[in-house]
């Protein structure tokens, strides 16, 4: 067997265990990424984003797309919408993939999937995060409490409607918990705006 031969079958055996790659994984597997063009070229690997690749005869979840983003925006969260859709509350599909990222981060640049990117800092950004494994790829997403809280706090952009719908379905499918609300109002600064809301569930 060839050295090359030996090289691909390495990329073939990565990708079947982690089936969204980047090159900076092969970097690390010690296999040159030019073997990754090339399996382009055959239709063994399709390009999901820029830099972001994929193995097409892998089945995915419903969730793809989310796990496409954390492989591209490592250190972003996935939020509002797109959490409320993962989590299973609501009516929400966005079309879109909402991810919350530092504020003091670079705006991350994708066109596929399209992203809504809300900026947060301190506890705001970091309380509250479950990493899930979607497709091979560990995804940092907002537990059901944050998620309904953020909604709230992004009412403007999300809609009060959404927010409200938000917190009755997770309250009615005990996703959440009084306690965790009431933490997350005071993390994000909106405690006046939800307690008459949440006066009405207890």
């Amino acid at each position: 067997m060839s050295v090359k031969t030996t090289e691909t079958a390495r990329l073939l055996k990565l990708a079947r265990k982690q089936p969204i790659l980047r090159v900076r994984d092969l970097v690390a597997a010690g296999i040159h990424p030019e073997h990754l063009r090339r399996l382009h070229q055959q239709g063994v690997m399709e390009r999901a984003s820029r830099g972001v690749y994929r193995l097409v005869a892998a089945e995915y979840t419903e969730h793809l797309s989310l796990a496409e983003v954390a492989k591209r925006v490592p250190h972003s969260v996935v939020c509002l919408l797109s959490a409320l859709q993962f989590h299973g509350i609501g009516t929400q599909r966005p079309p879109d993939v909402w991810l919350a990222v530092d504020r003091q981060s670079a705006r991350p640049a994708s066109t596929s999937p399209r992203l809504r990117v809300v900026r947060l800092s301190g506890p705001a950004f970091s309380e509250g995060i479950d990493k899930k494994q979607i497709d091979g790829v560990t995804v940092q997403v907002y537990c059901p409490a944050k998620t309904v809280v953020d909604c709230f706090k992004f009412r403007h952009k999300v809609g009060m409607d959404v927010a409200l719908e938000a917190l009755r379905e997770s309250w009615r499918s005990r996703k959440v918990t009084m306690k965790d609300l009431v933490r997350f109002a005071k993390v994000c600064r909106v405690e006046k705006v939800i307690r008459p809301y949440l006066e009405s569930l207890a």
